[in-house]
C-alpha cells in the first residue's frame, strides 16, 4: 500500500505567467499576496502541487515525446488522417523541426510551471526536509530543460517577487554548477527511502541525479565535441557506490523486470529510486498514456492506434530477453488472460498476431473488420491503405491496471538502480576508477538476471545498445545518444544526417517573445 499524502489547497493559478511571463494580471495577483491574503498557504500543499506538475511533462508526453520520438526508439506515424497534427510528430522523428513546433513550448512551458513550483515552496517557511523535496524537484526540472534547450530560465530572487522582471536565463556552465551545489546541499536533509516510497525525494535520487549531471557535463557544454573528465568519471563512479551500499536497492530477478512497472511496483520494485506518484482516487495523471498512444482501436482495453517502434530497434533484443516481452502475471490482470491460463503477452513489445484476452481468439483490424490485427516490424513515417492499423512494434512498458476504473496505480518510473548500475559502468569505460574489467562485470551482471547471455567484452558501442535495452522508452534515448555521438547519424525514417543544431531544441518563439532575457540558438 502506498503512504496517504494528504492534499491541500495551493495557489497554484497562474503558474503559466509566473514561470515565463509577464501580464497586468500578474501584477494583480502579486499585490494580492503582498496585501497578505494567501499568505498562510501550508508548504505540504505547495510541495504537493511541485510534485504533481511533473506528470504532465514526463508520463509519455511532452518531454518524453522529444527524449524518444526524436530517436530510433519510438515514432509517432501519420495514419492516414490520424496523428498528423500539422506535422507536429513527424518533424520530431525526422529532425525537422523549428521553433514553432508546439512540443517545444508546451514542454519548456510546464518545466518552467515545476521550476515556479518548486520554487514558490521554499517562500512559505518549509520544515528542512520539505526544502530539500522542492529543491530536488526544482533541480531535475532544471537539469531537463537544460538537456533539452541548452540554457535554463528561472524566477529567483527580486524576479521571483516581481513579475515585471523577466525571469534570469542561466548558461549550461551556471546551470550545472547551480544544480550540482543544489543537489550537495540538500541530500543529506531528504530522506533514505528506498522502492516503496520512492514517489518522495530521497537520498538516492539525488545522488543519481547528481551523477547523470556529472556524466552529462560535458555533453552539455560542447554538444558536437564532448570531453568526460577524469574527477567527474570517478565521482559518478564512487556515487553509484553509494547508492549500492545503502541496501535498498538491487536488479530484479529474473522474470522480475516488469515488477518494476507493475500496478504495484511500489510494493514490488527493487529498482525503483524515484518515481511519480499515482493512486486511483487520490492523485497522479497521465500513466495512462504509456496503453493509450500503442493500443489499437480493438485491444482490450482500446487505445488510440498510435506509436510504435523501429524494427531495427526491436532487432537489437535477444529471442529470450525477458524485456522484450513475456507474459506478466500480476493481480491487477483481471482478465480471462489471467484467470483461465491463456498466458498471452502482455507487456513488452506487441509484434505479430495480437489475441482478445477475453475469448482468446485472434484480434481482428477495424478496418476492414476481415484483416487480422497483426503489427508488422515494417512502419513508414507516413502510412496508408491495408497497414494504416497494423503497421509498426507496439511497446508497452506498464502492466495495464484492469483493478481500478480511473487513474492508473502505476507509479511512472524516473530513476532505476539498472540505470545506475549502467552509468557506472559507462564512467569506467570513460576513465573512471575501475576501467573495462569492472565495467564488463556490472553490465554481465544485469544481462544475467534479464535472462541473455554475457558480453565476452564492453565497449561503448554495445553498452550504448544495452542501455537501449534496458531503458527503452522511458524517456533517456536522446540524451544517451548525443552523449555517445549517434543522434546525428541516419536511421529508419530519418535517412538524412542531421544538422548540429539539432542536438540542442530551439528556445519556442512563445518564449523568446515574452523573456527578453532568451536568445535563439545559432541555425534556428
Amino acid at each position: 500500500m502506498k503512504l496517504r499524502i494528504v492534499t491541500h489547497i495551493a495557489l497554484t493559478s497562474l503558474l503559466f505567467f509566473g514561470a515565463v511571463s509577464c501580464t497586468k494580471l500578474d501584477e494583480e495577483f502579486k499585490s494580492e499576496l503582498e496585501e497578505g491574503e494567501g499568505t498562510n498557504v501550508d508548504p505540504a500543499g505547495l510541495l504537493i502541487t511541485a510534485y504533481n506538475s511533473l506528470n504532465t511533462p514526463y508520463q509519455q508526453d511532452q518531454r518524453w515525446v522529444m527524449q524518444e520520438v526524436s530517436t530510433d526508439a519510438a515514432m509517432a506515424p501519420t495514419r492516414g488522417g490520424d496523428w498528423d497534427d500539422n506535422g507536429m510528430h513527424r518533424a520530431i522523428h525526422l529532425h525537422t523541426w523549428n521553433a514553432d513546433n508546439g512540443y517545444m513550448n508546451n514542454t519548456f512551458v510546464n518545466l518552467g510551471t515545476v521550476i515556479y513550483n518548486a520554487t514558490n515552496v521554499l517562500q512559505y517557511n518549509p520544515s528542512q526536509q520539505q526544502a530539500a523535496e522542492a529543491r530536488f524537484i526544482r533541480a531535475l526540472a532544471m537539469f531537463d530543460m537544460l538537456d533539452l534547450f541548452g540554457v535554463v530560465s528561472v524566477r529567483q530572487g527580486d524576479s521571483f517577487d516581481d513579475f515585471r522582471i523577466p525571469p534570469e536565463v542561466l548558461s549550461p556552465e551556471a546551470a550545472i554548477n547551480f544544480i550540482v551545489s543544489e543537489l550537495e546541499e540538500i541530500t543529506n536533509n531528504l530522506p533514505q527511502n528506498g522502492p516503496s516510497a520512492a514517489y518522495v525525494a530521497n537520498q538516492s535520487a539525488a545522488t543519481t541525479l547528481l551523477m547523470k549531471v556529472l556524466l552529462n557535463k560535458g555533453t552539455f557544454i560542447n554538444r558536437q565535441s564532448p570531453t568526460f573528465a577524469v574527477e567527474d568519471m570517478n565521482r559518478v563512479v564512487s556515487l553509484a557506490q553509494d547508492i549500492t551500499e545503502t541496501g535498498h536497492y538491487s536488479i530484479s530477478a529474473e522474470g522480475k523486470y516488469f515488477d518494476n512497472f507493475a500496478p504495484d511496483n511500489d510494493v514490488k520494485s527493487t529498482e525503483n529510486i524515484y518515481t511519480l506518484y499515482n493512486k486511483n482516487g487520490e492523485r497522479g495523471g497521465n500513466v495512462d498514456r504509456t496503453w493509450n498512444t500503442i493500443a489499437h482501436y480493438n485491444m482490450n482495453p482500446g487505445g488510440w492506434n498510435g506509436w510504435c517502434t523501429l524494427s531495427d530497434y526491436y532487432d537489437k533484443f535477444e529471442s529470450n530477453d525477458e524485456r522484450r516481452g513475456i507474459y506478466y502475471e500480476y493481480p491487477a490482470d483481471t482478465t480471462s488472460n489471467r484467470k483461465r491460463n491463456y498466458h498471452r503477452q502482455n507487456v513488452g513489445f506487441f509484434a505479430g498476431q495480437q489475441y482478445n484476452w477475453s475469448t482468446n481468439q485472434p484480434l481482428m483490424a477495424r478496418n476492414p473488420a476481415s484483416a487480422r490485427l497483426s503489427f508488422t516490424p515494417e512502419v513508414t513515417i507516413r502510412t496508408s491503405g491495408a497497414t494504416l492499423e497494423t503497421a509498426g512494434i507496439r511497446p508497452m512498458k506498464y502492466a495495464f491496471d484492469f483493478a481500478v476504473t480511473g487513474q492508473r496505480n502505476n507509479d511512472w518510473v524516473v530513476f532505476r538502480y539498472a540505470d545506475v548500475i549502467l552509468m557506472q559502468a559507462e564512467a569506467m569505460l570513460r576513465g573512471g576508477n575501475g576501467g573495462a574489467p569492472e565495467a564488463l562485470k556490472l553490465v554481465n551482471g544485469l544481462r544475467e538476471k534479464r535472462g541473455v547471455s554475457a558480453f565476452p567484452t564492453l565497449d561503448l558501442d554495445n553498452l550504448l545498445d544495452e542501455r537501449a535495452r534496458e531503458l527503452y522508452w522511458e524517456g533517456w534515448r536522446r540524451q544517451d545518444l548525443i552523449r555517445f555521438g549517434k543522434f546525428l547519424e541516419p536511421w529508419q525514417e530519418k535517412q538524412l544526417t542531421g544538422d548540429p543544431k539539432v542536438l540542442v531544441f530551439p528556445i519556442p518563439s512563445q518564449q523568446i517573445a515574452v523573456n527578453p532575457n532568451l536568445t535563439q540558438h545559432e541555425g534556428y
